[in-house]
């Protein structure tokens, strides 16, 4: 009764306000079981679809229609029921399942069972891929499918827009029922279920005119949801990333201003001047504490004469026989010897420190065994330093031997 009374108070005012029209109303059977096999469009189709119709269609409505929550859903509800519009679980499996069974029902009854294969309304205007359940329920119920075409309601109330664009007159178009009797007792054939319900889309798109995609429309809503979800997530990665950009820039150009300050302040000290005295006057004027490399003098050498271990080559170790203490060339050693007057001593002997170095030729020997016994990176030093001091030891023989005679 509700559905009639809801139906006699909104005809006119739909008639009134958007003009609808309709075309092939007298194929659909005034009396029976048979299936009204639409396209979705926009919500509008439940109300222009049924209104040319002598007769309550009975439609299949997804669940959230009849699950909303305050005065809206309560709204939803009670005008849905009253409708005869019957709640369906679109999960998949077991609710479909069930779905199934309620349209079985419905058409046992005698009723005319409104369904839209696309099984949701179209994203984009165009006509997706149909789901099996309507072949089912026509092969299973043995009943004729009528396909109806709605014209212009995604223009009319396109998605997510609740107020009509009353500039356009929504209609609707029945096509001559389709028999499937030759497919009957072959209802569990997913080939026979996939070639009828082909057939339905095709007959829907000729009266339409729509596109078609063959895709499922759930499908390609998921795969537009995703492709904007990915979309915006390298917008704000990108966003991140040049955010990140300049903050690295900002730190290296204040690690560069850093570096020009620092190199200023190192550009302003004194050099520091080595000298002639070699690596070690270098280290002591740098005021490093780098200590020399010490190596274990050769057999014969001054410093194994002392005793002294770890000494560098060409030293002399001092006379307290401290280990690894670099102390004055055996050069200047020979050099001050010279100016001392301790050449003349036996055996040309030699002091370093106040202590007395015995070698087999006197300085003259000291001076070129600790040559010899430099290293290949010290050898030219040591010659450098050795010319003076054999001039020095000559001076002072000839000296010595002018006073004898």
């Amino acid at each position: 009764m509700f559905y009639w009374v809801v139906k006699a108070v909104l005809a006119p005012i739909l008639r009134l306000l958007f003009r609808p029209w309709a075309q092939g109303a007298e194929y659909v059977p005034r009396t029976g079981p048979a299936i009204l096999a639409s396209n979705h469009l926009s919500f509008s189709d439940h109300f222009f679809a049924p209104l040319p119709l002598p007769r309550k269609v009975v439609f299949l409505a997804k669940s959230e229609y009849f699950t909303g929550r305050g005065i809206k859903g309560l709204f939803s509800k009670a005008f849905f029921s009253g409708m005869g519009q019957i709640p369906v679980d679109r999960t998949g499996g077991e609710a479909s399942e069930r779905a199934l069974a309620t349209g079985l029902r419905v058409l046992a009854g005698g009723q005319l069972l409104g369904i839209y294969p696309e099984g949701t309304r179209t994203p984009d205007g165009r006509l997706f891929r149909g789901k099996t359940g309507v072949a089912r329920l026509a092969l299973e119920a043995r009943v004729p499918v009528i396909p109806c075409a709605m014209i212009g309601g995604f223009e009319f109330q396109p998605p997510g827009k609740f107020t009509p664009q009353f500039k356009i007159r929504p209609g609707v178009k029945f096509g001559k029922p389709l028999d499937f009797s030759r497919y009957y007792g072959m209802e569990n054939d997913g080939l026979v279920l996939r070639a009828v319900t082909d057939e339905i889309i095709y007959e829907i798109m000729k009266l339409s005119g729509q596109e078609y995609v063959d895709e499922y429309a759930a499908q390609h809503k998921a795969k537009k949801h995703a492709e904007k979800r990915a979309h915006k997530h390298d917008a704000a990665a990108a966003a991140a990333a040049a955010v990140g950009a300049d903050k690295v820039a900002t730190t290296a150009d204040e690690a560069g201003a850093a570096g020009v300050a620092v190199a200023g302040g190192a550009s302003s000290a004194e050099p520091i001047d080595v000298g002639p005295a070699g690596p070690q006057a270098s280290d002591a004027q740098s005021g490093g504490a780098q200590t020399a490399s010490a190596q274990t003098a050769p057999t014969g050498t001054a410093a194994q004469s002392s005793g002294a271990q770890g000494t560098p080559m060409g030293t002399a170790a001092q006379a307290s026989g401290t280990q690894g203490t670099p102390t004055a060339t055996v050069d200047d050693a020979a050099a001050e010897a010279a100016a001392s007057g301790i050449v003349g001593s036996p055996a040309g002997s030699g002091s370093a420190n106040g202590t007395v170095v015995t070698g087999a030729d006197g300085p003259a020997a000291d001076v070129e065994g600790a040559a010899q016994s430099a290293s290949a990176a010290d050898e030219a030093l040591a010659e450098a330093d050795a010319d003076p001091v054999r001039a020095n030891v000559d001076e002072t023989s000839s000296a010595a031997k002018a006073g004898e005679a």
